[in-house]
């Protein structure tokens, strides 16, 4: 009677769903709560479900389960709740993902951390992705492999038990008592994975965690299809028959925006691609240099993801270590990266860079030409011998119109790899996926690369390929349009609050074609000590926020992302994008991010008021 009940409500609830839901990819942060995100969402869904309201009013006013798409989303935790209550578990016991091999990866990685035993149960056949070897040598998980007829003929086993099993039919699981992980595949769709017992419930965050750093949850439209099959409505995937043709002219788009011939990957988001491109490079040092150290060369104030990712590897994989960069005010890039690099040379070590141009939050662009002479330059190992040169790996988001890699680009003869997340201006905000190409000089490195992406299942959807098909077009002229918005905004800002101290671009650096749309602002403060100044200027910074976001509610939104097609976006990088950094490395500043396409007028108005009521 239950199950009927939760079936029946499912269903009405897909036909009075928000649009959002399913078209959204980053929602208000101000109607977010990190701490609680699924939790929220899904004790006020459970209130509605109590009292049969599917209505869409209702709907629409549930609390944003989590702040980006790719950790998860509307959908996907209404999914995870019926199937979580369809099998008697709690809905945080199930996880949903785009990925077939990423969960796998999840448990092992758990246990390998707390030395725990593994066995890989499955019937028919494992993932086609993944690669057992690969997966033991490179990154050193350990499990044992075993194929059954069935669930019923799992053996006991002292450790971990995953069992996978290929579904046809939506949360059709048969709990067996020797099992700790199911995990049922879905052809197109991804990946559904149940927690099964308390002693199993440790690894819940872990699980999480893998999901929001290294692939992205089942995405909205696929789980929308997953909920329709569930409650047995008609709705199967659009067939998309032009897959390989998108594929294509993605392709195409990036090889003429980036100015290389050398073939681009497209990932499921830029986290997922960035995951790829370090255990692509990681696997290429075991294979060509083996037993030295890799050191992966990061900045500590940079993206969140990148930092938490970075270490993740390094903390589950012997010989990787994580050595800080600091590029941002201060600290100059160039500089940094010669001192780095020279301590690397000395241990012997494999150096790979991860740094973003213009930096982030405080959009700086290093000198180019001394960049490519540090990263040039012939550094010697501590015995005298020839050290290894870097690769370095920009992370191009803010700028993905600048030429860095062509044959007469300023790091053509660097070995260099540019990636982009896709979820900013390739796709306006309409999809996460994102892209990786390289210059000839790491050219080589590629083809790894794109193994590592397979064998997570981190590839572009379908779905996605045809958003970005559509989209890259028109992305340079979008990224010119956003940023003469930002550039008078900004303009605008210096002329009304000049006490404020800004960090954008100078003319001279757009002239050469970095045109971000992307800027942070450090509001005056007061005070009679550090402290007190501090705390007056978060303060006022979100004054700012809250004044455009309730002037301007259909355009300002308090939202990590930037890129989209229409709007601004608002967001303190201490509290959102740097959520893992350390505390002493954060930016308690408002970046500020503007679009194409949205009432520039208005927002001077706002800002105005702001000044005068300071």
């Amino acid at each position: 009677m239950e199950a009927s009940k939760m079936l029946n409500y499912i269903e009405d609830v897909l036909k009075n769903m928000p649009a959002a839901w399913l078209n959204l990819t980053t929602h208000r942060l101000d109607v977010y709560n990190e701490e609680l995100a699924k939790a929220q969402f899904l004790e006020q869904f459970e209130k509605l479900y109590d009292d049969d309201n599917a209505q869409a009013a209702a709907l629409n006013e549930l609390p944003t389960a989590y702040d980006y798409i790719r950790l998860g989303h509307p959908l996907s935790c209404v999914l995870e709740w019926v199937i979580a209550g369809l099998n008697n578990l709690k809905a945080e016991n199930v996880i949903c993902f785009s990925s077939k091999t990423t969960p796998i990866l999840a448990v092992l990685r758990k246990n390998l951390l707390t030395h725990k035993n593994t066995q890989i149960v499955y019937t028919g056949e494992m993932p086609k992705n993944f690669d057992a070897d690969i997966v033991k040598r490179i990154y050193g998980y350990d499990f044992e492999l075993k194929q059954v007829e069935k669930s019923e003929d799992i053996p006991a086993f002292n450790g971990s038990t995953i069992f996978i099993s290929q579904q046809d039919k939506i949360g059709d699981f048969k709990l067996a008592p020797n099992v700790d992980f199911f995990l049922g595949l879905y052809d197109h769709l991804g990946s559904i994975l149940l927690v099964n017992g308390e002693q199993n419930e440790s690894y819940i965050s872990e699980i999480q965690h893998v999901r929001r750093r290294e692939t992205i949850a089942m995405t909205p439209s696929n789980t929308l299809v997953a909920l329709n099959r569930l409650v047995d409505r008609s709705s199967e995937m659009k067939e998309l028959d032009s897959a390989e043709v998108n594929k294509s002219l993605v392709l195409e788009s990036i090889r003429k925006i980036t100015g290389t011939n050398v073939e681009a990957v497209v990932a499921s988001s830029g986290l997922s691609m960035q995951y790829a491109i370090v255990m692509g490079l990681v696997h290429h040092a075991v294979d060509n240099h083996p037993g030295k150290a890799i050191k992966i060369i990061v900045p500590p104030n940079c993206y969140g993801g990148t930092n938490d990712q970075a270490r993740r590897v390094a903390a589950s994989i012997k010989n990787v270590e994580v050595v800080d960069l600091p590029v941002d005010g201060d600290h100059n890039m160039v500089q940094s990266i010669d001192m780095v690099l020279d301590q690397v040379a000395r241990e012997d070590a494999i150096p790979y860079i991860i740094a973003e141009i213009p930096t982030n939050p405080r959009v700086e662009v290093p000198d180019l030409v001394k960049l490519k002479e540090v990263l040039s330059k012939a550094r010697k190992t501590g015995s005298g011998d020839l050290a290894i040169d870097p690769v370095f790996i920009l992370d191009q988001t803010f700028c993905p119109n600048v030429h860095f890699l062509g044959e007469d680009d300023m790091l053509s003869t660097v070995r260099t790899i540019a990636y982009v997340s896709g979820s900013k201006f390739p796709s306006g905000g309409k999809c996460t996926a994102g892209y990786c190409v390289a210059n000839k000089q790491a050219a080589a490195l590629m083809d790894n690369i794109a193994l590592h992406l397979s064998l997570c299942d981190n590839e572009a959807t379908d779905l996605q390929l045809e958003i970005l098909a559509k989209q890259l077009p028109s992305m340079n002229q979008r990224i010119h349009d956003a940023y003469l918005n930002t550039r008078e905004f900004v303009n605008y800002i210096q002329e009304k609050l000049p006490i404020a101290k800004i960090n954008f671009v100078s003319e001279e650096l757009a002239a050469e074609g970095f045109t971000p749309s992307v800027f942070s602002l450090d509001l005056p403060t007061k005070g009679n000590s550090d402290e007190e100044r501090e705390a007056y200027k978060r303060v006022l910074n979100l004054k700012l926020i809250h004044l455009m976001i309730n002037e301007i509610p259909n355009e300002s939104k308090y939202c990590v992302s930037y890129g989209q097609l229409k709007g601004c976006y608002w967001t303190i990088p201490a509290t959102s994008t740097q959520g893992t950094t350390k505390e002493g490395d954060k930016d308690y500043i408002a970046r500020v991010s503007l679009s194409p396409n949205m009432d520039l007028e208005l927002h001077k108005k706002v800002f105005a008021d702001f000044v005068a009521g300071i």
